[in-house]
């Protein structure tokens, strides 16, 4: 069983399969033996898939007994971030369609067959987790509940639709489609949010399946840091849909600032006050704002 290094090379190609499914590991020994054993049972009776867990650098580790559970193991030699173990197993995967589950046992794997389904008619399959309420609570604390919240509010409105479950760890899309977006891909928590909005952004077709989501079992807490990672993924939000869309993100920002500059000159002829320089410098930043907009969207159309 090949194992890779932390540049994810392989020195045997195998063959092609039509279903590679990735588990970012980081010290989550207790529930991937669950979580690999529950995948078995869900794939009962195909043959036409293939296990593939990435090591991230974990501190606590059993080479021996991850390489009996996966076909396949790769290894970073240290931590490298949940996006950077994604990218690593889709490059040493073989499947046309890859399946990506987090190695805590709280996605369900028995969800997998009904993403697979999906795909028939679409780019891309996500378990959603915001259709129950006992799945939601599941979760975390109200903070990070809340911090959910303000993330899909502000993706739903650059990306002018509704996205109920913007980072999900459980999802299914196309190899040949996903390689065109990883290298904008970070390689820290925020990588599921990217593909999200890049297919959307891009008008693909991307349907969210409703699923359950389980309490953590295992000894181990969550990796996520709330503030840290949400100011993250909100930035990927704005750096994301700026690649593909800049105009959703430019007008916005000129609009403000020439209502800004308006409200300004009216308090200054009500109150015989007129603060020329303030309003000058707001409705030129406006203005140039929305100049960078239409360049923007011109170089991101000259992409496509």
């Amino acid at each position: 069983m090949p194992v890779a290094d932390n540049r994810g090379s392989q020195s045997n190609a195998p063959r092609p399969l039509g279903v590679s499914i990735i588990l970012p590991f980081y010290n989550e020994q207790a529930t991937v033996e669950q979580c690999v054993g529950e995948i078995r049972e869900a794939m009962r009776g195909r043959n036409d898939y293939e296990i593939v867990i990435v090591d991230d650098g974990s501190s606590e580790l059993d080479v021996a007994a991850l390489e009996r559970l996966a076909d396949r193991v790769c290894h970073h030699r240290e931590n490298r971030g949940y996006g950077a173990a994604i990218k690593t197993g889709i490059r040493n995967s073989t499947g046309e369609i890859i399946v990506i589950l987090d190695a805590d046992a709280t996605y369900p794997p028995r969800e997998i067959p009904r993403l697979l389904e999906q795909m028939k008619k679409c780019d891309m399959a996500i378990g959603d987790r915001s259709r129950q309420a006992a799945s939601w609570r599941n979760i975390g604390p109200w903070h990070r509940r809340l911090a959910k919240r303000l993330l899909a509010v502000t993706a739903n409105y650059l990306a002018a639709t509704r996205l109920p479950d913007l980072n999900s760890g459980l999802r299914a899309f196309r190899r040949a489609d996903v390689e065109r977006f990883l290298r904008l891909c970070p390689a820290r928590f925020s990588l599921t949010a990217t593909l999200t909005l890049a297919y959307v952004c891009e008008g693909m077709v991307v349907e969210f399946v409703p699923i359950d989501f389980r309490v953590r079992t295992g000894s181990e807490q969550s990796k996520v840091r709330p503030l840290y990672d949400t100011l993250s993924i909100l930035m990927t939000i704005v750096r994301t849909v700026t690649f593909f869309n800049p105009l959703k993100v430019f007008l916005p920002a000129a609009a403000f600032l020439l209502t800004a500059g308006l409200l300004v000159l009216i308090y200054g002829v009500l109150f015989h006050h007129i603060l020329d320089g303030t309003i000058a410098v707001l409705v030129l930043s406006g203005v140039q704002v929305f100049v960078l907009g239409l360049v923007a969207d011109m170089i991101a159309r000259s992409r496509r």
